[in-house]
């Protein structure tokens, strides 16, 4: 099977991974299902990358119908160590205008109805989520959004996470300004949970498409209004995505952030209590531990 250290989560818009050479399409099954669609592993600028759509090809999967499961675990079975969320968001405030993209570097959960944790059945683990996003990732990232040709990037930023499918009211998107949010979308959560339960670095480029619904002088977001600003959010995402393949280490040994070691004390059941069935589902991402 095909590896690959640098994963690709394409959101609204970006189904494919233009510009990619050796493509192999690959079927993973996971122990929850299968992932959203067949992952394509390649190379980008001569650097690796697994790239999966989100919400498949065609856009056949709803925010709440998405299997983060089985798209983390199937990432992290072909050797990714860094995932790249790309994702289409509402803008909360007034300076990140539509064609924006942000950087964020917290989450707030909105959400109610998914499921949060790879880890059941005899087996609990306690993940510190105090900063979401993989700092060293999200630098990167800001880094290559800043290049000449791309667009304005705003670095930091609080995501709100809400349920979806339907928009927001006018009133829960006037609460979440008044909260202090920046940027409102649907996918972010469970996906970082998960991402830190499997150890991986996992940042998001939030491409900016509306005001949500809170903007007086604008008109409500639509479908419309999305699709509309979506290809050049997709272009901007795509440009980002070739450079900062080149500037990602090949060697997470010398990172200074925790994702790598994430695991290392957040087993919290004793490991001789641990179930063997248990320990066999999950041997991908804690038998190193036990």
């Amino acid at each position: 099977m095909p590896q690959a250290k640098i994963g690709v989560i394409g959101g609204s818009g970006l189904y494919r991974m233009e510009g990619m050479t050796d493509v192999e399409e690959v079927a993973v099954h996971t122990p929850f299902g299968d992932p959203s669609d067949v992952i394509t592993v390649g190379k980008v600028e001569g650097v690796s990358m697994a790239f999966l759509p989100r919400h498949g090809r065609g856009h056949r999967i709803s925010p709440t119908e998405l299997p983060v499961r089985a798209n983390i675990w199937a990432l992290k079975s072909l050797g990714v160590e860094w995932v790249i969320s790309v994702s289409a968001v509402g803008s909360l405030r007034e300076h990140i205008a539509p064609r924006d993209l942000v950087i964020p570097d917290q989450l707030f959960d909105r959400t109610r109805s998914r499921v949060n944790s790879f880890y059941e059945g005899g087996i609990v683990v306690h993940c510190t989520f105090a900063d979401p996003f993989c700092p060293m990732l999200s630098a990167l990232l800001v880094e290559s959004a800043r290049e000449p040709g791309n667009v304005k990037v705003h670095e930091g930023g609080t995501y709100v996470c809400m349920e979806g499918p339907l928009f927001s009211t006018r009133a829960e998107s006037r609460t979440y300004r008044s909260w202090g949010m920046d940027i409102i979308g649907m996918t972010a959560l469970p996906e970082a949970r998960l991402a830190r339960e499997a150890e991986l670095c996992y940042a998001v480029v939030a491409c900016a498409t509306d005001y949500d619904s809170w903007h007086e002088s604008e008109e409500s977001v639509t479908v419309e209004m999305v699709i509309g600003n979506l290809s050049a959010n997709v272009a901007s995402a795509r440009r980002i995505l070739r450079s900062v393949a080149q500037k990602i280490p090949a060697d997470r040994s010398a990172n200074t952030c925790e994702c790598p070691s994430a695991l290392a004390t957040a087993i919290m059941t004793d490991h001789s209590k641990i179930p063997l069935e248990a320990r066999e589902k999950y041997s991908l991402l804690i038998g190193k531990y036990l």
